[in-house]
């Protein structure tokens, strides 16, 4: 992926892969300040997402499935806030000149959407897992999304 040429909620997005490894590898309060700077970048405000938000949804599924991960819970909640990011819909409802604008915000949106629903399977599996049982936190998230999911 050609980070560097894409942009995010906060301009290049050339930091998405360094704050990605860092959550997954990183000890827990290095793992949860930059889970919170990815959340910043690809969801900001948790309604407004941007052109690196879709590509970088299939690497939120894969920090999911690590059982060693602390954050899971708030994973899966970043996650729930990209399906409901609507921001740009409702804006170019009320402005349909939005539609043609060369940044194609309401595509990002749309696409950032589908990604996170590509990830069923993800999800499913982790329902599905007895030792998610454990984490009532990660039980919670895990099923806001199935249930947003589903509508």
């Amino acid at each position: 992926m050609p980070w560097s040429g894409i942009k995010d909620c906060a301009g290049p997005a050339s930091a998405i892969p360094s704050l990605l490894t860092t959550v997954a590898r990183g000890d827990e309060p290095a793992a949860t300040s930059a889970l919170a700077q990815l959340r910043d970048r690809v969801c900001r405000y948790g309604f407004v997402v941007d052109q690196a938000t879709a590509p970088t949804v299939p690497f939120l599924w894969d920090l999911v499935q690590l059982s060693h991960l602390g954050c899971r819970a708030r994973v899966l909640r970043l996650l729930t806030d990209i399906v409901h990011a609507r921001q740009w819909e409702t804006t170019a409802a009320t402005y349909p000149k939005l539609l043609h604008h060369p940044e194609d915000y309401v595509g990002w949106e749309r696409a950032a959407r589908e990604a996170v629903r590509a990830g069923r399977a993800v999800l499913d599996a982790l329902l599905a897992d007895p030792d998610t049982a454990t984490d009532p936190d990660l039980v919670r998230a895990a099923t806001d999304l199935a249930a947003t999911l589903s509508d």
